[in-house]
């Protein structure tokens, strides 16, 4: 019986994510559904491809031999659809791009009208998602394309089978109500009162950085993820915060200042894309490279 491609699609994640439970949130999907997929496999096949323990699932030998084949054939159709995308008049492809605000609108949004004009066979699909289910998409095949933000002084952890291309690093500013006295040095903020950000995101991780520098615990007040929702709070004289310098574009108009302190920080803004087994088509590379040069256009001094 000739193997179910299908069926190799669930014992590849299997044996890249190194177990049911995290092969399901790879796909996409519930580990009943990996197990019955597996399951069918092992009748089809005649012979068992995982060892069940009491630590988890191996791959047995005849398992990883079609684990190592479906890396062949996925392989295979990238570089067929590769080809395909370099027949006619140049790059084509369809490529999705996950990202948050501050970048649709700063880098991503800019990029497309002279994607456009340079590359029409690409076919573009942005979606704005928060940076934990970007990540999963991203990994599952959903996403080509995801910006992932990092405070410029947090060494960032490499996940296997992804690369980063760094987009651009953007100065954190301190953002205050319009009536409250500005800080003229770093030491100054030490007693202020600051919306925070939300735990692991990069202002998070920027506030604990200030904390470290100043030597003492900072009053924080609220959670956001947005910095729409930052900026507004602050005006609305709930603290002060840190925002990135994209994050101000188009709202200075709000009853608040921005501050540049020396100290302050960056946050820093990569492209992660697919890598390694899943090298990125011409196409997710020409977006990339277009959403570098329009990064580098910007002036956040």
């Amino acid at each position: 019986m000739a193997t179910d491609t299908r069926r190799l699609t669930f014992l590849l994640a299997v044996y890249r994510a190194g177990g049911v439970l995290a092969a399901a949130e790879l796909l996409g999907v519930t580990p009943s559904a990996v197990s019955q997929q597996i399951s069918r496999l092992e009748a089809e096949e005649g012979f068992p491809v995982l060892e069940r323990g009491p630590r988890g699932v191996t791959l047995t030998a005849p398992g990883k031999i079609l684990a190592e084949a479906a890396e062949r054939i996925e392989a295979e159709l990238v570089s067929a659809n590769q080809a395909i995308a370099s027949l006619g008049d140049g790059v084509a492809g369809k490529v999705s791009i996950g990202g948050f605000q501050t970048v649709i609108r700063a880098v991503i949004a800019p990029a497309l009208p002279r994607l456009r004009d340079s590359y029409p066979g690409i076919e573009l699909d942005v979606q704005e998602r928060e940076p934990e289910v970007a990540h999963r998409m991203l990994r599952s095949g959903d996403l080509d394309i995801v910006v992932v933000e990092r405070d410029a002084d947090t060494r960032g952890t490499p996940h296997k089978g992804l690369a980063e291309i760094p987009l651009l690093d953007e100065p954190w500013r301190l953002i205050i109500p319009a009536s409250h006295p500005v800080p003229q040095r770093l030491s100054d903020v030490a007693h202020l009162t600051f919306v925070n950000g939300e735990e692991g995101t990069a202002a998070d991780r920027a506030l604990r950085r200030l904390e470290y520098q100043l030597g003492c615990a900072i009053d924080r007040r609220h959670s956001t993820f947005d910095f729409d929702t930052t900026i507004t709070l602050v005006s609305a004289g709930q603290g002060v915060a840190l925002v990135p310098a994209l994050a101000l574009e188009g709202r200075l108009h709000a009853p608040i200042n921005a501050v540049r302190l020396t100290g302050l920080g960056a946050r820093r803004l990569y492209a992660r894309h697919r890598s390694g087994r899943h090298e990125p088509s011409a196409a997710v590379m020409a977006v990339i490279d277009q959403m570098v040069v329009i990064a580098d256009d910007l002036d956040l001094r």
